[in-house]
């Protein structure tokens, strides 16, 4: 199983977060660093994936408006691919 932990205290901007994305999640080098990609890299993982958010208060200080759009991709990503869970704890 992979995991991929995105914590607040380390990510400070959307190029950090993506940066984590990319190599947690061993991600294509096709990769285009943004939400849309992101959504088409996760729909098509074949092995079992979590997220984890971490420290969110931080995330949503250091992302604003960006955490939410990421969560609605994390959200039906989960719901399209069994293989990829999203875990929220502070």
């Amino acid at each position: 199983m992979h995991i991929c932990a995105l914590d607040g205290e380390k990510i400070t901007n959307r190029q950090t977060l993506h940066d984590i994305l990319s190599s947690s999640l061993g991600l294509p080098e096709w990769y285009g660093r943004n939400l849309d990609a992101l959504y088409d890299c996760l729909t098509e993982i074949q092995e079992e994936t979590e997220i984890w958010l971490l420290n969110e208060a931080s995330l949503e200080k250091n992302l604003g408006s960006y955490l939410k759009s990421l969560l609605r991709v994390l959200h039906t990503v989960s719901q399209e691919n069994p293989n990829v869970r999203y875990r929220r704890a502070e």
